[in-house]
């Protein structure tokens, strides 16, 4: 139920007022280098402690490996590694079991797996279940760490409003500017802007969504498989396993859809001995393939679903038209914090492809 993968496989487990959340990966070769601080790190832009403008949940999220790594490496053996949950509160959740919350997966959950469902803070429906998926991304990474392999993601747009990001910049230099604010957008003119958005969506009891774009350089040409295995449909099966996210797109994506293809094309030329094109319309991909142009994947994350305001919903017991106003803790706009999960299903996708493919040892 909670499985992804072919050659890089991962069990996401727990729930997000369980004793703990975690992951477990199979298919990592022995002997790769894995720093535990680098793990920690990719937690850490998760996680929302210290955030301004995040959830008041008060969760370290502090990382414990419990098996495969021996002395900084893996060991050839499946990867265990967990965070506990720390700051549990079962309370305002009590009237769910009766009254779904619209937005969220109260009401199919409920006739899935049956009353005694534990939906306490989404339970495995929850945000806080891409935990495991930062571990795990994070650990897909380390397999590229002798290639010149690089991933970022940011926020391209926050509600209404849209960040300008060149195509052609570094994405060092894009890492760098997105951590100069809170919401880890390179455009600090537009970030100022969608921080002042989220400050006023939680004074109105609201929320926003927005759309989280990965960049992906150093991907070898030929990467991926023809149709069902596509780059495309790796990541976008792994993209919509992150909650609230309701859309993915590629290069120009949609955009793209309302053109021709005499200007959707991207032409080919050699730079050096370097076959490249002068643009990049197709996010990189060709066929299912990489063409060796950065990848280029969107997301879209919709509008928290847990607001402040009073909405309708019904009571499943009784049938009858129901008010219900949500409590507990939470995030008025999650784009921010999704972005280094936004990487990690990225790094998952490529890093499975190329390890069925032989790219990677």
């Amino acid at each position: 139920m909670m499985h992804w993968g072919e050659r890089l496989r991962l069990t996401i487990f727990g729930t997000s007022h369980g004793p703990e959340v975690g992951v477990t990966v199979e298919g990592v070769p022995a002997g790769v280098a894995i720093n535990p601080a680098t793990v920690q790190a990719e937690l850490d832009r998760r996680r929302p402690v210290g955030r301004r403008l995040a959830t008041r949940r008060r969760e370290e999220d502090r990382l414990v490996i419990d098996s495969g790594v021996v002395n900084g490496r893996s060991d050839g053996g499946p990867i265990r590694a967990h965070v506990a949950n720390e700051d549990v509160q079962r309370g305002p959740y009590d009237r769910i079991h009766d009254i779904p919350r619209p937005g969220h997966a109260d009401y199919p959950a409920r006739v899935r797996f049956g009353p005694d469902a534990d939906l306490s803070g989404g339970g495995i429906f929850s945000g806080r279940m891409t935990v495991g998926l930062v571990i795990a991304g994070s650990i897909a990474r380390a397999l590229w760490r002798d290639r010149p392999f690089d991933l970022l993601a940011f926020p391209r747009s926050i509600g209404p409003i849209d960040a300008t990001v060149p195509e052609q910049a570094p994405l060092s230099d894009l890492r760098e500017r997105a951590r100069s604010n809170e919401v880890g957008c390179p455009d600090p003119d537009a970030a100022a802007r969608m921080e002042a958005a989220i400050e006023d969506a939680r004074r109105d009891g609201d929320s926003l969504g927005g759309v989280i774009e990965t960049r992906a350089t150093g991907v070898p040409v030929g990467l991926g498989e023809p149709f069902f295995d596509s780059i495309e449909s790796a990541i976008a099966h792994l993209a919509f396993a992150i909650p609230a996210v309701k859309g993915v797109e590629f290069g120009a994506g949609f955009t793209g859809a309302r053109g021709c293809g005499s200007d959707q094309n991207d032409a080919f030329f050699w730079d050096g001995d370097h076959l490249s094109t002068r643009t990049n319309r197709a996010g990189g991909i060709l066929g299912g393939l990489a063409v060796g142009t950065p990848i280029v994947a969107r997301i879209a994350v919709k509008p928290t679903s847990s607001i402040a305001r009073p909405q309708e919903s019904v009571d499943l017991r009784t049938h009858a038209p129901a008010r219900l106003v949500v409590t507990g803790r939470h995030d008025p706009c999650i784009v921010p914090r999704a972005v280094p999960v936004a990487e990690a299903v990225v790094a998952l996708a490529l890093t499975d492809l190329a390890l069925r493919g032989g790219y990677l040892a």
